[in-house]
């Protein structure tokens, strides 16, 4: 598994609460996801958490001390101390007692003790039978924790303990914990409340129904784009061709195939959005006329008619949003800064991001990337070879003091 961003875990110092069910073997993951990414991670286990999964396998993952207990002899304070230091509190899993005992403000424990002296951000992640999440003590009770300032994660379907029911009630997967970890950490800025629009991957423009022209994007950087913009707390919207990544947590991924297709979902939902980043690498042309049955190869045409598709960064000049931020991007092989200048003057961009498909780490199918970034007020910026992740970030910053200065 490739390492996550450090943005914004690298120094945090994060609390992870575990408490007494069977999704408890997956703190122990997340404990290692956020250790990784930089984070010191003090887990505190409930005594019946210390039931299900050992408290030195945590502290082999972190490399610090697991604390159980809340009368240890010389550590009378430590729900004082553990709370004060905390820059977020994630309790995963929160089993329907926890969110009973917390909602009703106990601190019969060290955990829910450390809930009460806290005054960082809280996520609590409830793991439960479905019919338990669903009784309606413990909707209230998760209900009253939203009302108090707790972030609580909706649970996941799918199959509980000992093939027990499929409803709502599963702990979602460590990695989107994670990434809502994440989120909870990340400083307040522009894009917060904001909607983000963004664009990944290739397109796919039909030959035949079995055959297709298309390119070897893979999506990775605009999946970084739409993952960076969720984690700074803008709702986002991924207009997405067929990626060779997973989707980012968070978003809403409105998939596509043709350029057709993505220029239409474009122009729906733009309007509605603050901001645009155009990572996609949408074929520029397709067949002008597509076979409607498969072409055999005893009679296929030597040659092949092609078409222009539509230009989307041109063909959305009229449905902006005035006032919203437009980013573009240029993937040259050729003289790659001055054909971008030229592509952020025709498109009337904000800002575009131009690489050199050619150079090493850079352009399709990998995780690093080299980028100027353009802007239309000046002040080009030429990143050294980063990982898509970092580069995604150093992309929205500029789009932050772009919003700001408007």
């Amino acid at each position: 598994m490739s390492a996550p961003p450090v943005r914004p875990y690298s120094g945090a110092r994060v609390l992870l609460g575990v408490t007494g069910g069977i999704a408890s073997y997956k703190a122990a993951w997340l404990a290692r996801l956020l250790t990784k990414a930089g984070a010191s991670v003090d887990v505190v286990m409930t005594p019946a958490a210390t039931e299900f999964v050992g408290a030195i396998t945590f502290e082999a993952l972190t490399g610090r001390a697991v604390h159980t207990g809340l009368f240890h002899p010389g550590r009378a304070l430590d729900h004082i101390k553990l709370a004060r230091e905390a820059t977020a509190i994630v309790i995963a899993p929160a089993t329907a007692d926890f969110i009973a005992r917390a909602a009703a403000g106990q601190a019969s424990d060290l955990l829910s003790a450390c809930l009460l002296a806290a005054t960082c951000p809280v996520l609590l992640v409830p793991a439960m039978n479905d019919h338990m999440w669903a009784h309606a003590q413990t909707q209230r009770n998760a209900a009253h924790l939203g009302e108090l300032g707790y972030s609580v994660l909706q649970p996941d379907e799918g199959m509980l303990a000992a093939g027990e029911g499929s409803g709502p009630g599963r702990m979602p997967e460590p990695e989107s914990i994670f990434a809502h970890v994440g989120r909870l950490l990340e400083r307040p800025g522009a894009l917060a409340g904001k909607r983000v629009l963004v664009t990944a991957g290739p397109t796919q423009e039909a030959v035949d129904p079995v055959r297709f022209i298309s390119n070897h994007s893979s999506g990775k950087m605009g999946v970084a784009v739409a993952a960076a913009a969720w984690r700074r707390g803008a709702a986002v919207d991924l207009i997405a061709g067929p990626l060779s990544v997973a989707a980012p947590n968070g978003v809403t991924v409105h998939a596509v195939e043709s350029t057709e297709d993505m220029a239409a979902a474009v122009q729906r939902l733009l309007p509605d959005s603050d901001v645009l980043v155009m990572a996609a690498a949408p074929a520029d042309f397709r067949p002008a006329e597509p076979a409607r049955s498969k072409i055999k190869k005893t009679n296929a045409p030597l040659t092949l008619t092609l078409a222009p598709t539509p230009d989307i960064l041109q063909t959305t000049k009229q449905a902006r949003r005035p006032g919203a931020v437009i980013v573009g991007f240029a993937l040259e092989t050729d003289d790659a800064v001055a054909s971008g200048r030229k592509k952020l003057a025709a498109k009337d961009l904000d800002m575009i991001v131009v690489n050199d498909a050619t150079e090493a780490g850079a352009g399709f199918g990998v995780d690093t990337n080299r980028v100027t970034l353009l802007s239309r007020t000046g002040g080009d910026e030429q990143l050294p070879l980063l990982p898509k992740t970092e580069v995604a970030d150093a992309i929205l910053d500029r789009v932050e003091k772009l919003i700001g200065g408007r």
